[in-house]
């Protein structure tokens, strides 16, 4: 066990947070301390529990406490679409600002072969034997646009294109109400390049 205070042994575990430098790290802990004790325990026993109980959906490999997550036990969800994101935070994402129905692969990452992350660790092995075993119609890639999202978007195409399945890519460009002033030139650059036809 550590000697050093409990004040900043909780200041120093908050900052384990994205975004939560010393000084955020600091304001959070003094506020549970100072102003609210309640839900300072509340948050203890809950992140707790969580961490204990929340795993992986066997399924599709979503955030989830059960063995199978329940989007993939809803069988309302159209099982001949499949979309392929790189987190747990794309699903809810994509869940909060669409109407989509169908069902999800998490990768947990992207394709990074400097930083040790090629297909195994991705789970391609497991969405292959997916597409094998329960094959959809069709199959949308919705990686990021950056060059290991590409990367990874490149090896799903080939994936898919193996057992014959549509393939279709959320498409990326001017966000909505932007100026084309301000976008910058990669993003520009990408819009032209994926433009649709008008009938």
């Amino acid at each position: 066990m550590t000697s050093e205070p409990l004040l900043s042994q909780l200041v120093e575990s908050l900052r384990c947070l994205p975004g939560v430098g010393p000084k955020t790290a600091q304001r959070m802990a003094l506020h549970l301390l100072e102003r609210n004790r309640e839900g300072g325990l509340h948050l203890s026993a809950v992140l707790l529990e969580a961490m204990q109980n929340i795993g992986r959906c066997k399924q599709c490999r979503d955030l989830t406490e059960l063995e199978v997550c329940s989007i993939c036990a809803n069988p309302r969800r159209d099982h001949s679409l499949l979309c392929v994101v790189e987190s747990p935070v794309d699903v809810l994402a994509i869940e909060a600002a669409t109407a989509y129905q169908g069902r999800y692969f998490v990768l947990l990452g992207r394709l990074s072969p400097l930083d040790g992350i090629g297909p195994a660790e991705l789970g391609l092995d497991q969405l292959a034997e997916k597409l094998e075993g329960d094959t959809p119609n069709e199959m949308i890639i919705a990686t990021n646009p950056t060059v290991e999202g590409e990367a990874t978007s490149y090896y799903l195409q080939r994936m898919a294109k193996k057992h014959h399945i549509k393939i279709s890519r959320i498409a990326h460009g001017v966000p909505l109400g932007g100026e084309l002033e301000y976008t910058d030139q990669s993003t520009l650059a990408h819009a032209f390049g994926s433009r649709l036809a008008i009938e």
